[in-house]
C-alpha cells in the first residue's frame, strides 16, 4: 500500500502572514500616512479575502508598533513625535554597536565592509536626483546589512522593527536629510573603520552618525509641524 504524500506549498506562509507584509510594506513607504486609519473592511475587499486573516494581520502589525489600536475607534498607523526618534535611534545604536563588535570579533569585518561599500555606492545617483526615499532605503538597507552579517536572527528581528519605524519617521516628511551632501563621508568613514578593525574610533563614530540622525529628524519633524 503506498504512503500517502504530504506535499507542503513552496509559499507556506498564511494569508494573515502575507497581508501583514503589505501592509507593513505600504506603511513603510508612507502610503498609509502616521494617523491614518486603516479600515478592517476597506482591506479585505481591497484584497479580496475575508475579515478574519486582516483582523489577524491588523494585530500582527500592532504588536510590531506599526499601529495603535483605540477601543471603540479602530485601528490607526503610529504618529512618532521627537521623543519616539530619540527612542528608536539610541535602540538602534545599541544593537549597531553589537553588531558592529560582532562582526570585529568574529574576524570577517572585511567582506562585511566590502558590502556595506556596495551600497554606499548605490546612494550616491539617488542623492543626485533628490531621490530621498531611495536614499532613505539605502541608508536602511546599509545598516540592516550591518545588523544582518551577525547571523543573529533575534538581533534581526528587533532591528527589523526598529528599522520600519524609522523609515515611517522618514517617510511624510519633506527631507529627513539636512546634510545631504555628508551621507556618502559618514558612511565611508564606518566602513573603513569596520575594515580596518578600529574598534576605538567605530564605536563613537557609530553613536555620532546615530546622534546625527535624531537632529535632522527632529529639526525636519519641527519644520513640518510648522508648516502644517
Amino acid at each position: 500500500m503506498t504512503a500517502t504524500r504530504r506535499l507542503t506549498p513552496l509559499d507556506a506562509r498564511t494569508t494573515s502572514t502575507v497581508i501583514a507584509d503589505q501592509l507593513r510594506e505600504r506603511i513603510i513607504d508612507g502610503s498609509f500616512a502616521p494617523g491614518e486609519q486603516v479600515h478592517e473592511a476597506t482591506v479585505a475587499t481591497e484584497l479580496a479575502v475575508s475579515r478574519g486573516p486582516v483582523r489577524e494581520a491588523l494585530q500582527r502589525l500592532s504588536q510590531e508598533g506599526l499601529l495603535v489600536s483605540f477601543r471603540n475607534r479602530g485601528v490607526f498607523v503610529v504618529e512618532l513625535g521627537e521623543s519616539d526618534v530619540a527612542e528608536i535611534y539610541q535602540a538602534r545604536a545599541a544593537i549597531e554597536i553589537g553588531a558592529a563588535f560582532t562582526v570585529l570579533q568574529r574576524g570577517d569585518s572585511g567582506r562585511v565592509a566590502d558590502a556595506l561599500s556596495r551600497i554606499v555606492v548605490e546612494m550616491q545617483p539617488a542623492i543626485d536626483r533628490g531621490d530621498w526615499r531611495s536614499v532613505a532605503e539605502r541608508d536602511l538597507a546599509f545598516h540592516t546589512a550591518l545588523v544582518a552579517a551577525t547571523g543573529n536572527s533575534r538581533m534581526g528581528r528587533m532591528y527589523a522593527t526598529l528599522a520600519a519605524e524609522a523609515r515611517i519617521c522618514m517617510a511624510n516628511l519633506e527631507t529627513a536629510y539636512h546634510r545631504p551632501d555628508a551621507l556618502i563621508e559618514e558612511h565611508t568613514l564606518l566602513v573603513d573603520l569596520l575594515r580596518t578593525q578600529d574598534w576605538a574610533r567605530l564605536e563613537p563614530a557609530l553613536r555620532e552618525h546615530m546622534d546625527t540622525a535624531v537632529h535632522d529628524l527632529t529639526a525636519s519633524l519641527r519644520e513640518s509641524a510648522e508648516t502644517a
